[in-house]
């Protein structure tokens, strides 16, 4: 156990962390913005194809980024984009396929394609988001007084792996709960299973993270600490669940337990 400080302020007592990734570890922002203009460039192509009417292709392209989340140059850190799952985003597209006249089947077909071709140059770019100033430090200062660190996302397994490998922060996280455990979060149940993979009483965890959904998800999961990350994103999220309010790392510290 150790002491968890904000702003030098001690708080109470930890034995683990649950961190969201995507806008609280990582700066995200600029990957998602690149992905969705990416996503809604392939979804007007694979549309003409369909129907090459200019209405449909001059209505696709802002009711997908309206449905993203994106507002202008930024994205809503509550957003369909920054908040769900991979699933979640192919069924938003489906739906504004639905909109401009699709059967759901073929809408999903559609949106299905779109995901594949985007994935294939993901693959090709094999870009990962840098990591918020401050994370690292944090991470290892926890790790090294035995506090257990884990991440709690609706990205993939694999996505989540591939940022902790590429960032070499693999060893001081514990355990991971992705897009692909059951149930995904903001399930409170993930967070319950989670703390019962690492032998964790969540009366003993915060959880930090950057969107309501997830504030809300800790609360209802009986975690202590329920830390709002404000520090990821361009537009400040609102996070009205949130106990405790972070604006960047440097404003958490540790000291250990005598």
């Amino acid at each position: 156990m150790a002491t968890l400080l904000l702003r030098g302020v001690p708080i109470g007592t930890i034995q683990g962390v649950l961190f969201d990734k995507d806008g609280t570890l990582s700066f995200s922002e600029p990957h998602l913005l690149d992905l969705a203009e990416r996503r809604i460039q392939i979804a007007e192509e694979l549309w003409n194809c369909q129907d090459p009417s200019p209405k449909k292709e001059n209505t696709l392209g802002p009711m997908l980024r309206r449905a993203f989340g994106i507002q202008g140059e930024q994205l809503h850190p509550g957003g369909t984009l920054a908040v769900a799952a991979r699933q979640d985003n192919l069924t938003t597209m489906a739906t504004v396929f639905c909109l401009h006249g699709c059967s759901w089947p073929g809408a999903i077909a559609l949106a299905q394609s779109c995901f594949d071709q985007c994935d294939q140059q993901e693959q090709d770019r094999n870009s990962i988001s840098p990591l918020l100033d401050g994370a690292e430090d944090l991470l290892r200062s926890l790790h090294s007084q035995g506090i257990t660190n884990a991440i709690i996302s609706n990205d993939t397994r694999a996505g989540i792996h591939a940022f902790l490998q590429h960032h070499g922060l693999s060893h001081l996280i514990a355990a991971c709960w992705s897009a692909d455990d059951s149930p995904r979060k903001p399930d409170p149940a993930a967070v319950l299973s989670l703390c019962a993979r690492m032998g964790l009483d969540p009366e003993e965890c915060a959880l930090i993270g950057d969107a309501e959904t997830d504030l809300q998800m800790a609360a209802a999961a009986g975690i202590r600490f329920v830390i709002g990350y404000g520090g990821g994103w361009g537009l400040t999220p609102e996070l009205p669940s949130a106990t405790h309010w972070l604006d960047n790392w440097a404003e958490m510290g540790l000291e250990a337990d005598p």
